[in-house]
């Protein structure tokens, strides 16, 4: 019985899986063409676990760091590598130098990596856990009431998304990765470049 409820949850994963992969043939209404297999063959190391796949966007709001209320519309017409955090997860603190050295090598009018702790998590523990990892250069936003991570699906942390300039996901990254990697650099430089 086990082995075929394992089975079974298998079959809805890989069902899942499909439908999000088949999404990105669709592709969104006034966007470029994305070569997704092209970009996929470039998968390696950490990257393996990127999926590709236009899914949604969100309008749901949450908290900039300065207080202000905000939706991921500040940040149209811009890449944008999405990431959802907290400061009680360990790998997240892994994860975070790299995401900070990807903001140094590819930040720019046209990409931002945007950083938002997501469900109870106070700003001293916030900035103590990016000072302890000598981060400086990413922002302090919240989400929290997790508002935004359900809106996106995401269950787990870390999670990673890659956003178009027009705010759909584009791919997605569950767990922590090493964002600064020659891999992952290339798979973002196609993915802004549109080929």
């Amino acid at each position: 019985m086990r082995k075929q409820l394992i089975l079974a949850a298998a079959a809805v994963i890989g069902v899942a899986g499909g439908l999000y992969l088949a999404s990105e043939t669709e592709g969104t209404p006034g966007l470029p063409e994305i070569d997704f297999a092209a970009v996929e063959a470039m998968r390696e190391g950490d990257m393996q676990k990127l999926q590709f796949g236009v899914d949604r966007g969100s309008d749901v709001v949450f908290v900039n760091e300065d207080g202000s209320d905000m939706t991921l519309a500040a940040f149209q017409g811009k890449h944008v590598v999405l990431n959802f955090w907290a400061t009680w997860c360990a790998p997240c603190r892994k994860e975070m130098p790299h995401l900070s050295d990807l903001q140094s090598e590819l930040g720019s009018d046209t990409f931002e990596v945007v950083t938002v702790a997501t469900g109870l998590n106070q700003r001293p523990a916030m900035e103590r856990f990016l000072d302890e990892i000598g981060v400086d250069n990413l922002p302090l936003h919240t989400d929290p009431n997790s508002a935004l991570a359900r809106d996106f699906g995401v269950v787990g942390l870390p999670v990673t998304l890659i956003l178009n300039p027009e705010g759909y996901e584009i791919a997605r990254l569950i767990g922590d990765a090493d964002w600064a990697s020659e891999p992952a650099m290339k798979i973002l430089r196609a993915l802004v470049a549109g080929e």
